[in-house]
């Protein structure tokens, strides 16, 4: 019996997506909820499985091409069994329709032409598809590794050595996702009247306060880690209680006031920056946040992320301390009227009542659009965001 594979039901805000690696390929045995096929949309890579046991009969779409919401993409013949394998032949011989096996390794038609085109040994890629399968993406995230000092004789290396001081370019098409975060990024600039303040915040109450209770903490909530995020997540909800301007959108001609807080939290991954939110984050414990967090990290980093928990969002905080940053001027997340921006912890001195000590400071910078928020409430935003960070207690007792 065959079975029509088709793409994913896309969202309203995703117009369609594009096959960005098959992971199994005609005439191969596939298992019910094996993944087949990896597709990626302006903001996540989906993916679709196999929805009985069977041999995938024929893919109608090629890696790049387009599809739309719902189009069938690939048929199965369930319940049918794998043609017995070809023998194994050398990788310049091996068929374009076959995953061929270089040593201990088996890797997609796809990623087997990448790889010969970058002159990358497969041996050395580690496969992330089932079974240790090499697909085309672990080929165009691979890195060489830098080349040792020689001493004695060594295998020829598998990329191509350009001669010294030769001037080269490499041309790579963006993906969905970069093209998408670049229109998003440029209509942030376009289209709000962008403006930031910049607030600078004593750690040092933080980092005691946890560094008192973080065992006590990570015992009696089942191993969760107390981290930083879930106090400037926790400042931002109280915060925004009392600058709700803040946490508003523009919609046309109106202004839309959220009666809820979810707060994104920006999470880089190889393919981009994304932005998960906390839903409700106003009524979360810190360990909720602090495990949602990590969560999302998690899947974020490895592509699992749903379309749903990156749309919507009513405020975003921002870490670029997490890669050194010192100070910066984040980028707002429209609709959205703001974004708060974290940065490095670093030892300065400061003058506290006639005596120059050293302290852990970290700058916050607030980027928002003036065209709904005022100078005095982003000013005073940050202020309160900075002065319950000085005293956290604050933050448990709403004050």
């Amino acid at each position: 019996m065959a079975i029509e594979i088709k793409a994913p039901t896309f969202p309203e805000s995703v117009q369609d997506g594009t096959i960005a690696a098959w992971l199994k390929q005609p005439g191969e045995a596939v298992e019910r909820d094996e993944l087949i096929v990896e597709i990626e949309t302006d903001k996540v890579v989906l993916e679709v499985v196999a929805p009985a046991d069977g041999v995938l009969e024929s893919q109608l779409f090629g890696e790049g091409d387009t599809i739309q919401s719902n189009e069938v993409i690939a048929v199965i013949a369930e319940g049918a069994a794998a043609a017995a394998p070809a023998a194994a032949a050398p990788v310049s011989e091996a068929a374009d329709e076959a995953t061929v096996t270089v040593g201990d390794k088996v890797l997609s038609p796809a990623a087997r032409k990448l790889a010969a085109e970058k002159g990358i040994d497969p041996a050395a890629i580690t496969g992330t598809g089932k079974g240790g399968l090499v697909t085309k993406e672990d080929v165009v995230n691979f890195k060489v590794a830098p080349a040792a000092a020689p001493a004695k004789a060594a295998a020829p290396a598998a990329e191509i050595q350009l001669p010294a001081g030769e001037r080269t370019e490499k041309r790579v098409p963006m993906t969905r996702m970069r093209k998408r975060i670049a229109e998003r990024l440029l209509d942030a600039s376009q289209s709000t009247a962008m403006l930031t303040t910049f607030n600078e915040v004593n750690m040092q109450p933080v980092m005691e306060l946890r560094s008192k209770y973080k065992d006590q903490f990570e015992k009696v909530n089942g191993g969760t880690r107390l981290g930083f995020m879930s106090f400037f997540v926790k400042a931002a909800t109280e915060a925004l209680k009392k600058y709700p301007a803040v946490n508003a959108s523009i919609d046309g001609n109106d202004i839309v006031y959220h009666g809820f807080q979810d707060v994104g939290v920006a999470v880089s991954t190889e393919k981009g920056l994304v932005v998960p939110c906390l839903r409700n984050a106003e009524n979360m414990s810190m360990a909720q946040i602090e495990n949602t967090i990590r969560d999302l990290g998690i899947r974020g980093r490895d592509g699992k992320l749903t379309i749903e928990e990156m749309s919507g969002g009513t405020f975003t905080i921002t870490n670029g301390g997490v890669f050194g940053s010192l100070i910066s001027t984040p980028i707002l997340n429209p609709p959205q009227a703001a974004i708060l921006g974290m940065h490095k912890i670093q030892d300065r001195p400061m003058a506290e009542n006639g005596q120059v000590v050293i302290r852990p400071m970290m700058y916050l910078a607030l980027s928002y659009d003036h065209r709904l928020i005022d100078g005095k409430e982003a000013v005073g935003f940050l202020v309160t965001i900075k002065e319950l960070l000085e005293d956290p207690a604050r933050i448990l007792l709403g004050v």
